[in-house]
């Protein structure tokens, strides 16, 4: 049997807050797996992207919401959960780095906008490999029974090997019982994004506020995408980048536009 010492170090976190069912789903998922260090936000955080905190103290506290897991909840960022796990908590750089599971889609746009995301970015700028875990389901009594079985499968998988200490993932569960999904698909990110509009009210005392609404549109038309995965009752997994560079637009560029040397 493997020592305490030679178990994977995993580094759980997410954006819906320490007390989120997501996340304790997601640890009931992986407990077995290697050692388990949570560090989470202390309130919800969806939608921060990659926002860290500048000029405001953070506090990490110790909690004991997991039966024999160690786990921190935080006042900052999902971003600063990371960074505060790896200086402070671990004092070294995990195995891997999980996030979620978010109440939620992140398909598609929504990778950019979510804090879910973000962290499983920051981990993987700080070369350690991560995935992002979500439910397309918003309810906090969401049935999670589904997502635990596939996030453990992905977790075991990037457990036995790794290709890139870099590697992020993004995997999207739809919203269904374990019997009717018909798979995990490796899939590229669709184009698709939420036309947005702003609702103006007017609050008690008479001044105007907006409130942001909007219709899920998707442009993409491909077969390949997560939205046509998690639509055709898929789990989609997306390998997705911090490096945001268009490389073939550099080269075009390159080739195309012309400068004056200095």
């Amino acid at each position: 049997m493997a020592t305490e010492q030679k178990r994977p170090v995993i580094l759980v976190t997410n954006d819906d807050g320490i007390g989120a069912p997501g996340i304790r789903n997601l640890v009931e998922a992986v407990k077995d797996l290697g050692k388990i260090v949570v560090v989470a936000p202390d309130k919800p955080q969806s939608g921060m992207g990659h926002a860290i905190t500048i000029g405001v103290p953070l506090r990490l506290n110790k909690v004991h919401f997991f039966e024999d897991i160690e786990a921190y909840q935080c006042t900052g960022t999902p971003v600063d959960c990371v960074k505060l796990a790896v200086d402070k908590v671990l004092h070294q750089k995990p195995d891997i780095c999980i996030s979620g599971i978010n109440h939620g889609a992140n398909h598609s746009i929504n990778v950019i906008y979510s804090g879910t995301m973000s962290a499983a970015v920051e981990a993987a700028i700080e070369s350690i490999p991560s995935i992002g875990f979500s439910l397309l389901d918003y309810a906090l009594e969401a049935d999670f029974t589904a997502a635990r079985k596939y996030a453990r499968i992905i977790v075991e998988q990037m457990l036995k090997g790794i290709p890139d200490k870099h590697t992020v993932l993004n995997v999207n569960f739809p919203k269904l019982p374990v019997e009717e999904i018909k798979g995990v698909r490796v899939c590229r990110q669709a184009y698709a994004k939420y036309e947005e509009d702003f609702i103006e009210r007017n609050d008690p005392h008479g001044r105007k506020y907006y409130w942001l609404t909007g219709e899920f549109v998707n442009f993409d038309e491909g077969t390949d995408t997560d939205v046509w995965a998690l639509a055709n009752n898929y789990v989609s997994l997306v390998p997705v980048q911090f490096d945001l560079t268009h490389y073939q637009l550099k080269k075009h560029l390159e080739q195309t536009w012309k400068f004056d040397e200095a």
